[in-house]
């Protein structure tokens, strides 16, 4: 497997800072984030991120991004875009970036749940991926469907649901653990297998579910708070296993979101972290 970090969880570096810290300690590559933002101070994973790529006159950015990406020894594991997969003007524009710069695939984003009947947003966003399944052909890229809580793709069931049929070449899906041990998890292997060929990226980070209120009948409100890789409640050595023994090979990519120790020394553990499990699963499965 190949590891990158993707920038949304380094938002204290300048893109030329974070080529710099993540090839310093080892990373294979980098997944940029590509959307315009609101400023914040200090920089936020959300807004005021400074490892951002804006949107607007992305064109522009991608000689500067490629060569620093280039000259770092970084590869490019992907573009974490925000284009809404109906939205056909950019996701036309994330395409062709991803295009140019090489980087083989870029997510685009599905409709939240509470947008409309979930038959109907399922029913449109399919059309709306055969589209930029046909697109992506031409760019010579892979879309990606995120599977992410709060959205009509929470699970790789739903995932199946939207994108069966349609060229896996072209559209694929990121696996993300943390993701669904807040909404639509599935036994791993058996969501791979599920998958398929269109299992075409890993993102890892880790929850923790905390007590953070009472309810009005006076029992325990829950919260899932993103933590650290190691204390989270996924067992990532698990899903490790699950990934080699479906024969995945490709990129995972941490989007780590916990605050607890300062960046540099989080991405720097959890590769280490990362790689003494995956040192371990191989061992075991040898």
């Amino acid at each position: 497997m190949r590891w990158s970090v993707f920038t949304a969880s380094t938002p204290d570096w300048t893109p030329e800072e974070a080529v710099a810290q993540l090839a310093a300690q080892g990373w294979d590559g980098i997944e940029w984030r590509v959307t315009d933002q609101e400023p914040a101070q200090p920089p936020g994973f959300w807004a005021g991120n400074r490892a951002t790529v804006p949107l607007t006159g992305l064109e522009g950015e991608l000689p500067r991004i490629a060569a620093i990406t280039r000259d770092a020894g970084l590869a490019l594991s992907g573009l974490g875009a925000y284009a809404p997969a109906s939205d056909q003007a950019d996701v036309e524009r994330v395409l062709a970036a991803a295009a140019t710069l090489g980087a083989g695939r870029v997510r685009v984003t599905m409709p939240q749940l509470g947008s409309g009947d979930y038959r109907e947003l399922m029913d449109r966003t399919r059309r709306d991926m055969a589209w930029v399944a046909g697109r992506a052909a031409e760019h010579g890229v892979t879309a990606l469907v995120e599977l992410h809580h709060r959205t009509i793709v929470a699970s790789a069931s739903a995932a199946m649901r939207l994108l069966d049929g349609l060229p896996p070449q072209q559209v694929g899906v990121i696996h993300d653990i943390g993701n669904l041990a807040i909404e639509g998890f599935e036994d791993p292997l058996a969501g791979f297998q599920l998958l398929g060929p269109y299992l075409a990226h890993v993102h890892v980070k880790n929850v923790a579910w905390r007590v953070t209120g009472t309810r009005v009948d006076g029992g325990p409100r829950w919260s899932a708070e993103w933590a650290p890789l190691r204390e989270g409640q996924a067992d990532l050595e698990a899903y490790l296993g699950a990934l080699r023994r479906f024969g995945y090979d490709g990129w995972v990519t941490v989007e780590d979101f916990s605050t607890a120790s300062p960046l540099a020394e989080r991405t720097r553990d959890n590769l280490a972290y990362l790689r003494e499990l995956d040192r371990r699963v191989r061992a075991e499965q040898a």
